[in-house]
């Protein structure tokens, strides 16, 4: 079964000097590979959700059915919280670029946006509260109004920091080539 979300970026490892070397910029994709924090992460919580499901199995199996769908849903909880944390990251298209948060999704088509540029500032640790000085990618829509992207401490680019230098410019070029001037 592909994966196409664990393959986003082997485009970039063959045309290191291409920014954009899609064929088919309609089609929404993630600039970069996700990070072993965030993949890691998805891979204990699918464990889980295994064990989760066997002891289903055996609740049903013991003629529990009851508490064998309640084990079964709590089971596909964790498999669907596993797979949106997959999916979390930043998207892009000819459309415009889509933030995919836990909760929410926000798409900004490429008119309603000034610049998409790297900064420094104090970012969040893995998404906690816990604050480091690092990079963010922000994204600056046409009244000013300022957005953080990705960052340098997030679960793709812990520890990665070319990894997020190249998304950054990817991203960055996708801007200037479909924001209008």
């Amino acid at each position: 079964m592909p994966l196409p979300f664990l393959t986003a970026d082997r485009a970039f490892d063959a045309t290191e000097d291409v920014a954009l070397p899609f064929d088919d910029h309609d089609v929404w994709r993630r600039p970069y590979r996700p990070g072993p924090w965030r993949v890691g992460a998805a891979a204990l919580a699918l464990l889980l959700a295994s064990f989760v499901l066997l002891a289903s199995v055996v609740i049903a199996a013991a003629g529990a059915t009851a508490g064998a769908l309640g084990t079964f849903g709590f089971a596909a909880l964790i498999i669907a919280v596993a797979l949106r944390a997959l999916r979390m990251g930043v998207w892009v298209s000819r459309a415009g670029l889509r933030h995919v948060s836990f909760f929410s999704t926000r798409t900004v088509p490429w008119a309603q946006t000034s610049a998409v540029r790297t900064v420094q500032q104090p970012v969040r640790w893995l998404g906690l509260p816990r604050t480091v000085q690092g990079q963010a990618l922000v994204l600056v829509r046409r009244g000013g109004e300022q957005a953080p992207l990705l960052t340098d401490h997030n679960a793709d680019f812990l520890s990665r920091v070319e990894a997020f230098d190249r998304a950054a410019d990817t991203i960055e070029a996708w801007n200037a080539e479909y924001a209008a001037p």
